[in-house]
């Protein structure tokens, strides 16, 4: 039931999303089997689009954001672009609760690239790296600073201007991974400042599998020179001259090969969507319910492992489920009842969003509290 659809951290969804989807990929069907030539002004349109909604989102200048995979690739692109020898030597800061697959990235390039990996860990018994321990880690020696905005595990909210003033005096490289938190948590690339920003259009966005994205700050860009590249990389693709390659000036420079639509394509309708709502409204909504969430978990005595404070949390709230409830099977029980959760490890996640309601909210917890007194 869409009222008790607690999965915005994952996957996200919004009113007429199984129709929008379904238009989108039959236009894209009708138009890329048309016997003329309009197939590549379409499909580039629409990606272009697709740039300019997230443009929109992070408040970024023209030229800045361009379309990835997924985090993770926008990531290994970055790191392999930045001048030789800009990390050898140095440290390449995270924490413990980033998102484990930026975690292995840099793990296995580590040695090639000749840094340090330095994990900020997380106290004994809590869930989340303080913001006070990631300050103590960032030293001059750390040549870039990977900053979770919000973490996917317990939704703790980082302080990011107080973060991005410190890893400036450091004179660092900061990047933001904003996927937990993008389109429903304000974000500004310019306020703070930070060098770039990587996400996903899945979870609150409502979008696709493999519509990631990057931004790079303009001052950066033409210092950066793309491992991977092609001709999309060039300011002008149809340069078919194999002896005067050149990077285009912008972002495109992070393009290679022939561009993947399908996933730029696919979420744009959700996108649309998302633009077209109140973003305050969608905010309000979601903070009535994870309010309520909060009272429920206390009223049932379980742990909480999100921030009580509005100001350090996202969108999601976290639940430490008792060791003889196996999360798994509390998980499953609710999905019999038409209640849509997941778990890791132990850990219970509930993130509401638009779809879900105030009576969806009441009787998750309802059920809940039946399962754990059963």
């Amino acid at each position: 039931m869409s009222e008790t659809y607690f999965l915005y951290h994952s996957i996200g969804m919004y009113p007429g999303k199984a129709r929008d989807l379904a238009g989108a990929m039959a236009e894209f069907a009708f138009v890329w089997s048309k016997p003329d030539d309009s197939q590549w002004a379409y499909a580039l349109g629409a990606r272009q689009r697709f740039i300019d909604r997230w443009r929109a989102i992070l408040k970024a200048p023209q030229h800045s954001v361009t379309t990835f995979e997924n985090v993770t690739a926008a990531f290994h692109s970055l790191l392999a672009s930045l001048p030789a020898g800009h990390l050898r030597g140095r440290k390449v800061l995270v924490g413990a609760d980033c998102f484990p697959s930026v975690h292995f990235l840099l793990n296995g390039m580590a040695e090639k690239y000749g840094f340090t990996l330095h994990t900020v860990p997380m106290r004994q018994g809590q869930a989340f790296v303080e913001d006070e321990d990631f300050l103590a880690a960032w030293t001059p020696d750390v040549g870039l600073a990977l900053l979770t905005w919000v973490s996917s595990t317990t939704s703790h909210r980082i302080n990011l201007a107080e973060m991005v003033a410190h890893g400036r005096r450091m004179g660092s490289l900061i990047g933001t991974d904003i996927t937990q938190g993008a389109g429903l948590i304000p974000y500004d690339v310019n306020v703070p400042e930070v060098d770039f920003t990587l996400s996903t259009s899945l979870k609150w966005m409502c979008g696709t599998p493999g519509a990631g994205i990057l931004y790079l700050s303009p001052r950066l860009i033409r210092h950066c020179h793309p491992e991977l590249r092609g001709w999309f990389s060039q300011a002008n693709p149809f340069n078919w001259d194999i002896s005067a390659f050149s990077y285009a000036p912008d972002i495109r420079r992070f393009d290679n090969g022939t561009p993947g639509v399908i996933a730029a394509l696919a979420s744009l309708p959700a996108l649309d969507w998302h633009a077209g709502q109140s973003q305050l409204a969608l905010l309000a909504h979601n903070r009535r319910l994870t309010a309520r969430l909060i009272e429920g978990a206390d009223d049932l005595g379980l742990p909480l492992l999100t921030p009580r404070d509005e100001a350090k949390r996202g969108g999601s709230v976290m639940l430490r489920l008792p060791e003889d409830r196996p999360a798994a099977d509390v998980v499953a029980a609710l999905r019999a009842q038409g209640m849509t959760t997941d778990h890791r490890s132990q850990t219970l996640r509930l993130s509401p969003g638009i779809l879900t309601t105030a009576d969806g909210t009441d009787r998750l917890i309802t059920a809940l509290g039946k399962l754990l007194r059963d």
